[in-house]
C-alpha cells in the first residue's frame, strides 16, 4: 500500500490508497500512522522515514523506536505483490485492423526508497507504460499472429515495462491480455475465413478417402490377378505334370506288355497264339470301320476267315523273319522287337484298310 502526502492550501493533506492497487487491494486508512516513538511495522510492509525531511532509514518489520518531533512516516510501502487493471485501449495491427484490448497487470515493489522518490504517481506512469508497449508491441504482428502468439506478446510487454520500470523500484511479474475485441465486419470475415477453411479439409479428407479407397480397389484387382495367375501356373504345372506321369506310366505299361508277348512267343505255340490274336484283332478292326464310316473297301471274300488270317500272319512272318537271323545271345531282344514290329505292321495294316 502505498501513501503519499501532498501540500495543500490549509497544510498537509494526506491522500489515501490509490484505485492501482486494485478493487481486491483498496483498504480504507485514514492517514500515515503517527510517530509513538514505539511501532510495530506489519509483515510484507515498508515504512519510509524522513529525519527534518530527508530521507532516513526504512523501517524493517517488527520492533522499530523513532524520535519524536525529528522522525516522520512520509510513505508506507506494501511489498506485496499488486494487480492493476490496465485500462481498454485501441490498438491497430501490422495488416491494419483496429483491436480493442486490455489487460492485467502484476507488479511488486522491490526497493521501497526508489518507489517513493522515483516516480510521482506509480499508477499512472505504469499504466501508460504497459498500454504504449501493448500498441507498439501488437504493430509487429498481424491479425492471425495476434491469437496465436499471446504468450509471446505478453513477454515483450513484460521485457519493455521492466526495462523502464527498474529505475522506479517496482518490477513487472507478469502481463496478461485479458480480451481482444475485433471489430463486427472484421469478425464476420474470419468466420466465413474458417468456414471455408472447415469446407477446404472436409473437401481435401474426402478426396484424399477416395483416392484411398481407389487405391486399395486397384492394389485388390492386383492381388488377385496375381493370385489367379500363381493358381492357373500351379495348375498347368500340375496337368502337365500329370499327363506326364499318365505318359510315363502308359510307356512303361506297353513296354511290360510288349515285354510279356514276347515272352510268350518263345514259348510253345506261340505262333498259333500270335495268329488267333491277329485273326481277332483283324476281325474287330473290319467291325469298327463298318461302324464309323458308311463307305468302306472290304476284301473280295469277307467272309473267308481264313484268308485274313493268312494275309495277316503273311505279314507275321515277313516280320519275324529278319528276328530269326539275330544271334542267340540277343534272342529275347529280338522276340521283344519282333512283336513290337507285329504290333506296328498290324496298325500299318489296320490303317492302310481304314484309308483305302
Amino acid at each position: 500500500m502505498l501513501v503519499r502526502v501532498a501540500r495543500g492550501a490549509r497544510g498537509l493533506v494526506l491522500k489515501g490508497p490509490r484505485a492501482w492497487l486494485g478493487p481486491s487491494q483498496h483498504r480504507t486508512a485514514s492517514g500515515l500512522p503517527r510517530n509513538t516513538v514505539v511501532l510495530f511495522v506489519p509483515q510484507q510492509e515498508a515504512w519510509v522515514v524522513e529525519r527534518m525531511g530527508r530521507f532516513h532509514r526504512i523501517l524493517e518489520p517488527g520492533l522499530n523506536i523513532l524520535i519524536p518531533v525529528l522522525d516522520r512516516i512520509r510513505y508506507v510501502q506494501s511489498l506485496k505483490e499488486i494487480v492493476i487493471n490496465v485500462p481498454e485501449q485501441s490498438a491497430v495491427t501490422l495488416d491494419n485492423v483496429t483491436l480493442q484490448i486490455d489487460g492485467v497487470l502484476y507488479l511488486r515493489i522491490m526497493d521501497p526508497y526508489k518507489a517513493s522518490y522515483g516516480v510521482e504517481d506509480p499508477e499512472y506512469a505504469v499504466t501508460q507504460l504497459a498500454q504504449t508497449t501493448m500498441r507498439s508491441e501488437l504493430g509487429k504482428l498481424s491479425l492471425d499472429k495476434v491469437f496465436r502468439e499471446r504468450e509471446s506478446l505478453n513477454a515483450s510487454i513484460v521485457d519493455a515495462i521492466n526495462q523502464a520500470s527498474d529505475y522506479w523500484g517496482i518490477r513487472c511479474l507478469r502481463y496478461e491480455i485479458k480480451d481482444i475485441h475485433v471489430p463486427p465486419r472484421v469478425k464476420e470475415s474470419m468466420q466465413m475465413q474458417v468456414e471455408a477453411e472447415r469446407r477446404k479439409r472436409a473437401t481435401v479428407l474426402e478426396s484424399e478417402g477416395t483416392r484411398e479407397s481407389a487405391i486399395n480397389v486397384a492394389e485388390g484387382k492386383k492381388q488377385a490377378q496375381i493370385l489367379a495367375s500363381e493358381a492357373e501356373k500351379a495348375e498347368q504345372i500340375n496337368q502337365a505334370a500329370g499327363e506326364a506321369s499318365a505318359v510315363l506310366a502308359k510307356a512303361k505299361a506297353k513296354a511290360e506288355a510288349i515285354r510279356i508277348l514276347a515272352s510268350a512267343l518263345t514259348q510253345q505255340n506261340g505262333d498259333a497264339a500270335a495268329s488267333l490274336t491277329v485273326a481277332e484283332q483283324y476281325v474287330s478292326a473290319f467291325s469298327k470301320l463298318a461302324k464309323e464310316s458308311n463307305t468302306i473297301l472290304l476284301p473280295s471274300n469277307p467272309g473267308d476267315v481264313t484268308s485274313m488270317v493268312a494275309q495277316a500272319m503273311g505279314v507275321y512272318g515277313a516280320l519275324t523273319k529278319t528276328s530269326t537271323t539275330e544271334t542267340p545271345s540277343s534272342a529275347s531282344d529280338g522276340n521283344i522287337r519282333a512283336a513290337q514290329r507285329v504290333n506296328t505292321g498290324l496298325d500299318e495294316e489296320l490303317e492302310r484298310v481304314k484309308l483305302s
